[in-house]
Parts: C-alpha cells; structure tokens; sequence
C-alpha cells in the first residue's frame, strides 16, 4: 500500500497557490491539506503536514531562516520556492534545515517531482543549488581529516554506523566518535549539521560529495 504524505502551501500570491495546489492535487502520493498566505496562517490553522511548500519571499517581513525554523520546531518538512530573484535570500534558505530549493519557473512535472521527493524527506539539489553554494563567500568548509571525509561520505550516503564501520575495517564507536567530531566543526562554522540530511548537504556543500546530477 502506498504511503501518502499531506501537503500544505505557504505563499502569498493565491495564483501561485492555486497552481500549485493543483500539481498536487494531481499527485497520488500526495494530499493537499491547506494553502496560505503566511506561517503564522499555517500555525492559526493548526495544520501540521508532512511537507509545507514555502514561499522565499513573503511580504509579512518574516525571514526565510525563521520560517523554515518554525515550521521545522511543528515537525513539518520544508521546500523552498522562488522566484530566483534574490540571491542573498536563496543562500540563506539553502543555510537553513530545508531539504531544497526550487524555481517558480522550473516545468510543472519537475516541481511536482521535487515536491514528491519532499514529501519523503529526500534532499533536492540540483545546478541552481550548485551554483549559488560555489558562489557563496561565507561558505566555510570544514577542516575534516581524510579519515572523516571518508566517513561522512559513507554515512551521508544512507548506511549506518555500524556498515561503515564494517567498510572501512574500524569499530563503530570510532565511527561514532568521528561523527561527534564532524557534527562540532560544523556548529563551531554556523553550518549546524544534527541530521544526516543536513551532514549530506555539508559533504556536497564542502566537495566532500558529489553534486548529484552535476557531470
């Protein structure tokens, strides 16, 4: 049986709203539970989907780091979209525990595939994400030993601790305390990484990872 995954959309443009409400409605995955014109609208409804679709630029005066945040603390997944016409916030979103960013203008079936995608908690990277994090100047990587390089590319990759252990011939408290290690140099850089969502996105933001579909 198939899992569906409720969806709700955070915009403050109705006409954008009403598109995509209506890629979603056409999804069999998914169902759409509201579209609104802010987070504090989501949070008055007391909706608490699975995936919020949210709007980069909303006109309330509220940031995209403190959106994502707050829809984060109700247990909610975030997809940014935009319009790309401001860089300085797509790199704040991307800084944030979003799992991607999508343009307004990308073709209706790739929106609605990155929303799938979304919806199952798997983290959407694509050019534009490569090319606003290379461009970012306050991107800071981080000084991990090849030893930890290895490491965060095995478990960012999905495997457990103790597969990586196994794969790289040491025992998985190593493993785990190398983990710790990584998890504080990325805090003590302002690029918090608690999840292996977000030790992925650090690992492909840093080179340490692939870009996936970059040749």
């Amino acid at each position: 049986m198939q899992t569906r995954f409720s969806v709700a959309i955070v915009d403050d443009h109705a006409l954008v709203g009403l598109a995509i409400g209506a890629l979603i409605a056409g999804s069999d995955g998914l169902d759409l539970v509201g579209a609104v014109p802010s987070v504090a609208a989501l949070r008055q409804a007391d909706l608490r989907p699975d995936l919020v679709v949210l709007d980069l630029m909303l006109r309330d005066g509220t940031t995209p780091g403190e959106n994502v945040q707050r829809l984060r603390d109700r247990g909610s997944e975030v997809l940014v979209l935009t319009s790309g016409e401001d860089r300085f916030l797509v790199r704040e979103a991307l800084r944030t525990s979003a799992l991607g960013v999508v343009r307004k203008s990308a073709p209706p079936d790739a929106i609605l595939t990155s929303i799938e995608r979304a919806a199952r908690g798997e983290l959407i990277m694509d050019a534009e994400w490569a090319m606003t994090a290379d461009s970012d100047p306050d991107l800071q990587s981080a000084p991990l030993t090849d030893r930890e390089r290895d490491v965060l590319a095995l478990y960012a990759s999905g495997i457990g601790a103790k597969q990586v252990a196994t794969r790289l011939g040491i025992s998985e408290n190593t493993v785990n305390d190398h983990l710790k290690r990584i998890k504080r140099e990325y805090q003590r850089l302002g690029r918090p990484a608690p999840t292996k969502v977000e030790l992925y996105r650090r690992g492909v933001e840093d080179g340490f990872l692939p870009v996936p579909g970059r040749a």
